[in-house]
């Protein structure tokens, strides 16, 4: 999608602190971030939302599973949040599914 920020980086066009990345999905740091620990994980296929997760393209999405956990420990997580919105009214400013991943705080904060 042409307009879409996170096409842009998967294409260069925007630069982005990549921690992961392999043939089907991206991994980078949140350049707003909300808790000491926030990065996003995409897939580098165009899905717009989760209300477009099909059987065609969940293996996709399970791998984003597969990959956090990996990732979270690298960055020194033991306990983070998983965020996904769908939709304008549920806080989506971004129309490419995105996982965001937030971390890092103690004492039972949510974030």
């Amino acid at each position: 999608m042409a307009d879409c920020v996170f096409c842009k980086i998967l294409a260069g066009e925007i630069p982005s602190d990549k921690l992961y990345e392999d043939e089907t999905i991206l991994a980078f740091r949140d350049i707003q971030p909300q808790a000491p620990v926030h990065f996003l994980v995409i897939p580098k296929t165009h899905i717009a939302g989760a209300s477009e997760i099909t059987e065609q393209n969940s293996q996709t999405v399970a791998h984003i599973f597969e990959v956090i956990p990996r990732l979270a420990a690298q960055e020194g997580l033991t306990d983070y949040r998983i965020v996904t919105n769908n939709g304008e009214q549920a806080g989506q400013t971004v129309h490419h599914l995105h996982f965001h991943v937030l971390g890092g705080r103690t004492g039972g904060a949510l974030y």
